[in-house]
C-alpha cells in the first residue's frame, strides 16, 4: 500500500546537474543533505531534513527523447512566506504564474527550473 511520495529524482549531465543543484537550493530553498557513496556523481537535496529530491548523472551518457506528447509536467511543494518567492523569482527573473484556489484553501505559484521542469509552491 502506498503511504506517500518518497523522493523525485531527476538525471542529468554532470554540468547541467550543479545548475539545478544550485537552482533548487538558492531559489526553491532545498537544502543540501547527506548522499550514500554511490557509484555515480549526485546531491540529495532536503526539505525539513528529509530528502526530497535526488540528482544524479545520466548513466552512460543516456540521452532521453525529448519530443513526446505527454511527460512530467511539475512537482509541488509545501511552502510558506510567498511574499519572498515572490521577490527571489523577480530578483532572478524567472517568471512565474499565481493561481488561487479557494475551494481547498491554497495560493500557488508556478515557475520552471533551467531545464524546463514544472515547479509549483503551495501556500496554505
Amino acid at each position: 500500500m502506498i503511504k506517500g511520495i518518497n523522493h523525485f529524482n531527476l538525471r542529468s549531465d554532470e554540468e547541467t546537474m550543479h545548475i539545478l543543484k544550485d537552482f533548487y537550493i538558492n531559489i526553491v530553498g532545498l537544502a543540501l543533505g547527506e548522499r550514500p557513496a554511490f557509484e555515480s556523481k549526485g546531491f540529495w537535496l532536503s526539505a525539513d531534513d528529509k530528502d526530497v529530491l535526488h540528482l544524479s548523472t545520466t548513466k552512460n551518457n543516456e540521452v532521453k527523447d525529448h519530443h513526446v506528447n505527454s511527460t512530467f509536467d511539475h512537482l509541488a511543494f509545501s511552502a510558506n512566506n510567498m511574499a519572498f518567492y515572490k521577490k527571489m523569482l523577480t530578483d532572478n527573473n524567472i517568471a512565474y504564474s499565481y493561481r488561487e484556489v479557494p475551494e481547498i484553501g491554497t495560493k500557488q505559484l508556478f515557475f520552471k527550473d533551467p531545464v524546463g521542469n514544472g515547479i509549483e509552491l503551495i501556500f496554505i
